[in-house]
């Protein structure tokens, strides 16, 4: 199994961190995509992978950050010669978004698919799946298991446990400290999770106020909360993603979330990958071997 963070951004504009977007890839028919947040097509293809291949799409909830280039994935797909459906598991709502996304382009499709004679049409159709807490889904012989978490006002709101024979990887969506999380990310090889780094977000007048600051931290995991997180889920590994903000003090926010977890903590990078059978690291020419496994 191989996690790749394909955007590790959060609704600011970044030019090195686009918007939330994860890839699990256990090979041939488990490809799974998690949120599409912006720029997520084109980091798709920096990892060398098409719209194309991607066996289904997760999301874990339906803020505009995780699901704006939800029809840019589907188009571009289709560009890129996909002959099969979309597959999109997402939580309730989800196919009222996606009929209504359908609804707003289909005087272009309709034009496009006149004028451009493709051979098919198959990657402009959407299958929709509606998940709930506990919802597992199987893709060769990966197990997927949906996990419902704490986000709130955002309703349905989910992380997704991932499963092979040998190995787990836990991604945990949006959310604040989630005792459910931490049990379903119980002895996991790798914790990707967000963070929201408190300090690093002052108020600003007419950006944002103390009472903005507070409502966002409390449906999001603080820099000074994550560590506790992964040491009380006993995780092999802690990888950090969807920072807010996205430009941050690393050496400080590696030693705020080690005072916790005393295990390795990644703070993740657009297009990092971790191979979960090789036990390795990868990010542009870097490679990082953690060696066998206890």
């Amino acid at each position: 199994m191989k996690l790749t963070i394909l955007g590790s951004g959060c609704p600011s504009v970044d030019l090195e961190r686009h918007g939330p977007s994860a890839l699990i890839d256990c090979g041939k028919g488990a490809k799974i995509l998690i949120d599409c947040g912006s720029g997520v097509t084109q980091r798709l293809l920096e990892h060398g992978v098409t719209g194309k291949e991607i066996d289904a799409l997760l999301l874990t909830h339906l803020h505009s950050d995780h699901i704006v280039d939800l029809f840019q994935l589907i188009i571009s797909s289709w560009h890129q010669g996909r002959s099969q459906p979309q597959k999109i598991y997402g939580p309730r709502g989800t196919q009222v978004y996606v009929d209504q996304l359908m609804k707003l382009w289909k005087p272009e499709l309709e034009q496009r698919i006149a004028h451009e004679q493709r051979s098919s049409t198959k990657a402009l159709e959407v299958e929709v799946t509606e998940i709930e807490n506990g919802t597992e889904i199987k893709f060769g012989e990966m197990e997927i298991k949906a996990v419902e978490v704490m986000h709130e006002p955002v309703k349905h709101a989910f992380g997704f446990v991932f499963e092979t024979k040998n190995e787990k990887a836990v991604i945990s969506g949006d959310t604040k400290y989630c005792p459910t999380l931490i049990e379903a990310a119980k002895k996991a090889d790798v914790l990707l999770h967000e963070v929201f780094i408190h300090d690093e977000m002052p108020v600003s007048v007419g950006l944002r106020t103390a009472k903005t600051l507070e409502n966002v931290a409390s449906y999001h995991t603080l820099d000074s909360v994550v560590g506790k997180v992964a040491s009380e889920a006993k995780v092999r590994c802690l990888m950090l993603t969807h920072f807010a903000p996205p430009k941050f003090d690393r050496e400080k926010l590696l030693s705020t979330v080690s005072t916790d977890f005393k295990g390795p903590v990644l703070i993740g990078e657009d297009l990092m990958t971790l191979d979960l059978e090789r036990n390795s690291l990868s990010w542009k020419k870097m490679q990082i071997s953690f060696g066998t496994h206890d």
